[in-house]
């Protein structure tokens, strides 16, 4: 499903118009990646968490010129599902 299904199917239950279901979809998606790079996790009741998880500094190979090289530390999102969402896809 891409996000043009996701307004388009939105469009449908609620008779809203696809522009500004568009505008909220776009501005949702943006809100939680300027507060996750931000520092801070976002928490949607019913639906999951985005969090920041930490990846610290490790050795890793780059296979095709059989070199080790340093992975720096570093964070990265990660999408944690609630129970109901996690039972609903079951």
């Amino acid at each position: 499903m891409t996000k043009a299904d996701i307004v388009h199917a939105i469009a449908e239950r609620t008779g809203l118009e696809r522009q500004a279901i568009l505008i909220i979809v776009e501005e949702m998606m943006a809100t939680i990646k300027q507060n996750m790079a931000n520092g801070e996790n976002v928490y949607l009741r019913g639906f999951g968490t985005f969090e920041i998880v930490h990846r610290a500094q490790k050795t890793g190979r780059n296979i095709s010129k059989n070199t080790t090289v340093i992975v720096p530390e570093h964070n990265i999102p990660k999408f944690k599902p609630c129970k109901e969402f996690k039972e609903a896809v079951k």
